[in-house]
């Protein structure tokens, strides 16, 4: 059984047991977090797709631990010109455990 949900403004494919690293959330480690923007739901060959959304459908996920993600490279140049601007930054995750998809 899976889901595709929206957490925090990306779309995910998630299963129970999953764990994944999402945009910071505004949760405490530990916390248990419901995301109910479930765009589709297959349950053993049976898939239910939303209208936007499906209609009383959640996914219950566990807050994990919040951390800094890879180096990011931005560098940006014009040729002929001599611009160069080389900056970068880590972006800031949460790692989030699925829990259960409820339909």
């Amino acid at each position: 059984m899976y889901a595709i949900v929206e957490i925090a403004g990306q779309q995910f494919k998630v299963e129970k047991g999953q764990k994944i690293f999402v945009n910071r959330l505004k949760a405490k480690e530990g916390d248990n977090i419901t995301f109910e923007k479930v765009y589709l739901i297959d349950n053993d060959g049976k898939v239910e797709v939303g209208t936007p959304v499906v209609e009383n459908a959640k996914v219950n996920a566990k807050v994990l631990s919040h951390l800094k993600g890879n180096k990011v490279t931005v560098f940006k140049k014009k040729k002929r010109k001599g611009y160069r601007v080389k900056r970068g930054f880590r972006p800031y995750l949460t790692q989030i455990e699925i829990e259960n998809i409820e339909n």
